[in-house]
C-alpha cells in the first residue's frame, strides 16, 4: 500500500493522539490550520506544542525527519523547526506501532534523527541516540527532560498508582 505524504501525516497525527490519550495525557488540537504544530499535550507540568511526524524503521533504527517540505512556485521549500515553533517532535512508526517524543532542544539542526532500537553491534555509544528514553510511555524520563525537574511520576498513566 502506497500512502501519500498527507496520508502518512494524518495517520501519524491520529496514532500519536490516540497513544497519548491512552496514557492519560490530555490531547488538544488547534482550531485553525496554519500553525507549525499539530497537537497540544497537556502534561502534569504544563502544555507542550507537538509537531507530528511519520517515522520509518530501517534496520535497527527509526528515522525521523524533523522538518517540513512543500513545493512552491520557486521550487521545494524545506524548513526545520525551532523552539519558537514547537516544543517537541512526536514520531509514529507504523511497522512498530510506537511513538517517540523528542524535545526540540534534542533535535538541534539535525536533518535526520536516528533512534537506535538496539545497541550498536560494535558497542559504540558516542553519538548514538537510543530510542527507549524517547518512547511515549517513558513518562518519568520524558517529563524530567521537558520540565527540567525531578517532579514527574513514573506511573503510566500518571497517578495510576498509590
Amino acid at each position: 500500500m502506497d500512502l501519500t505524504p498527507d496520508q502518512k501525516g494524518g495517520i501519524a497525527e491520529l496514532a500519536i493522539a490516540a497513544k497519548a490519550s491512552m496514557l492519560g495525557i490530555v490531547v488538544s488540537r488547534p482550531m485553525a490550520e496554519g500553525s507549525r504544530y499539530d497537537l497540544i499535550f497537556d502534561w502534569q507540568h504544563g502544555l507542550q506544542r507537538v509537531q507530528c511526524k511519520w517515522a520509518r524503521e530501517i534496520g535497527e533504527t527509526v528515522v525521523v525527519r524533523p522538518y517540513s517540505c512543500r513545493r512552491t512556485a520557486t521550487g521545494q521549500l524545506i524548513r526545520g523547526y525551532s523552539s519558537s515553533d514547537v516544543d517537541v517532535i512526536a514520531a509514529y512508526c507504523l511497522t512498530l506501532d510506537e511513538v517517540w517524543v523528542i524535545p526540540i532542544s534534542d533535535v538541534g539542526s539535525r536533518r535526520n534523527i536516528h533512534l537506535r532500537l538496539a545497541p550498536a553491534k560494535n558497542n559504540q555509544q558516542s553519538g548514538v541516540t537510543m530510542a527507549a528514553p524517547y518512547r511515549l510511555g517513558a513518562i518519568a524520563q520524558l517529563g524530567e527532560r521537558l520540565a527540567g525537574s525531578q517532579k514527574v511520576g513514573g506511573s503510566s498513566p500518571p497517578g495510576s498508582t498509590e
